[in-house]
C-alpha cells in the first residue's frame, strides 16, 4: 500500500487496465494521419500614424502567401487611410481574413491562448508605441501587442515619426528589450527605385523578411554592380 502511495498511484501496476486494441488503432490512425498543418497566422495592426500604404501592402502581399491575417483598424487608422490613399477602409478590411473591433477586449486575439505567429503593427504611432511600452491594454491594438511580448511571439513594430524625442527614444529602447522589433520604414535608396511603389515594395519585403517570408517583390542587395 506504502508503495501504491508513494508512487502517486492507488492501483498496482499489476492489475492496471492495458490499452484496448481499439485505443491502439485509435493511437496508430493519429500518427499515421496527423493533423493538417495550420496556415501561419498573423495579426495586422494599423494606427493613426501616417504611412497607411505601408500597411495596406502588408495585407496584400500576406494574402497573396496564404497567410491568415487578423486585421485591427484604429479610428484614425480609418481617416489616415482615406486621406492618403485611393482606398477606402471597407476595401482594405475585405483583404485581411478576419477583422476586429478595436474595442472588442474578447477577441480571440486577446488571449495568449489563440494561437498567432506573431504581430505587425503598420504604421505604429508614438501613442500606441508609449501603450505598449507601458503595457496600458486599453484597447484591442495595444492588448494583443500585449500579448505576442509575454507569449514571447514576434512583434514588429513599423514606427513613423520623425524626428524622435527622448521619450520615443526611451519607449523604443524598452519595447526593444521586451522583445519587439522597431522597424522604421526607412527609404533604401541604393535600390536606385524608379519610384514611391518600389520603395514602399522594398520596405514591405524586409518587413515581412522578420517573419520568415520572402515577399520575391524587391531586390536584395547582392554587392556592388559591375
Amino acid at each position: 500500500m506504502l508503495d501504491s502511495i508513494f508512487s502517486g498511484s492507488s492501483t498496482p501496476s499489476s492489475t492496471r487496465t492495458p490499452p484496448s486494441p481499439t485505443d491502439m488503432d485509435a493511437h496508430q490512425s493519429r500518427l499515421a494521419n496527423p493533423p493538417p498543418a495550420r496556415r501561419r497566422r498573423i495579426v495586422v495592426a494599423m494606427t493613426g500614424a501616417t504611412g497607411a500604404i505601408l500597411g495596406i501592402k502588408v495585407l496584400i502581399a500576406l494574402r497573396r502567401l496564404n497567410v491568415e491575417t487578423h486585421l485591427v483598424l484604429s479610428k484614425w487608422a480609418e481617416a489616415t487611410i482615406k486621406y492618403e490613399t485611393d482606398y477606402h477602409p471597407s476595401n482594405v478590411k475585405a483583404l485581411a481574413d478576419h477583422v476586429h473591433n478595436i474595442n472588442d477586449m474578447a477577441a480571440p486575439i486577446a488571449s495568449g491562448s489563440y494561437r498567432t505567429d506573431g504581430m505587425i503593427v503598420v504604421p505604429c504611432s508614438m501613442k500606441s508605441l508609449a501603450a505598449i511600452h507601458t503595457g496600458f491594454c486599453d484597447d484591442l491594438i495595444s492588448r494583443t501587442a500585449d500579448v505576442m511580448l509575454k507569449e514571447r511571439r514576434r512583434l514588429v513594430l513599423v514606427t513613423r515619426e520623425t524626428p524622435l524625442s527622448e521619450i520615443h527614444l526611451r519607449n523604443m529602447l524598452e519595447v526593444t528589450r521586451a522583445g519587439a522589433i522597431i522597424f522604421p520604414p526607412v527609404p533604401a535608396f541604393y535600390i536606385k527605385a524608379g519610384g514611391l511603389e518600389e520603395l514602399v515594395d522594398q520596405s514591405v519585403g524586409r518587413m515581412l523578411d522578420l517573419f520568415d517570408l520572402d515577399t520575391g517583390d524587391f531586390e536584395r542587395w547582392n554587392g556592388w554592380e559591375k
